[in-house]
């Protein structure tokens, strides 16, 4: 038959757990001081160098990952400046260009106003001489042209013809 395992002592009592039990006292501290010892010693000559020179270690690549951080922040300033410089540049650049073309442009088209002005009063001035030429020539002609209609209002009117030296005279006279 199978028996089941138990911790009773036989009679039904049962025994103290052994930690508290009084006759183990001493010995027990004294092993625990002896523990202590050798985890401490242990632990201070092989574990706590080896940790603090993780740490250090982490410590310096902390630090030169922020002083690289930092110098590139400086660089990327530096970077900025510069190019919002040569932006500015740019643009004091394209302004003077901008202004320059213009300058030409209207240069280049005062001229030609110029030039067609010039062109213009020399069409007028032509023009004037030939309508002055045409008008001179139309008034001798209309001198000519009244003393004939003249003469022959005159003699349609009376039947008979004038004499020329009269009819001169009257339309001279109303012609001025």
């Amino acid at each position: 038959m199978a028996t089941k395992a138990h911790t009773e002592v036989a009679g039904g009592k049962k025994a103290p757990f052994p930690p508290f039990q009084g006759e183990t006292v001493a010995s027990q501290l004294f092993w625990l001081a002896i523990c202590f010892v050798v985890l401490y010693v242990g632990l201070s000559r092989m574990l706590l160098p080896r940790l603090s020179g993780v740490i250090a270690q982490r410590n310096d690549k902390i630090e030169g990952d922020l002083e690289t951080a930092s110098r590139f922040r400086n660089e990327s300033e530096a970077a900025q400046v510069a190019y919002e410089k040569a932006l500015a540049d740019a643009r004091a650049k394209a302004q003077a260009l901008a202004a320059e073309s213009q300058a030409k442009a209207a240069a280049a088209a005062d001229a030609q106003r110029k030039q067609l002005e010039d062109g213009l009063k020399n069409k007028l001035e032509a023009a004037e001489k030939q309508i002055a030429a045409t008008k001179t020539a139309a008034m001798s002609n209309v001198r000519g042209i009244a003393i004939d209609t003249a003469g022959l209002i005159v003699e349609r009117l009376t039947g008979k013809a004038p004499a020329k030296q009269a009819v001169e005279r009257a339309v001279d006279t109303a012609l001025h």
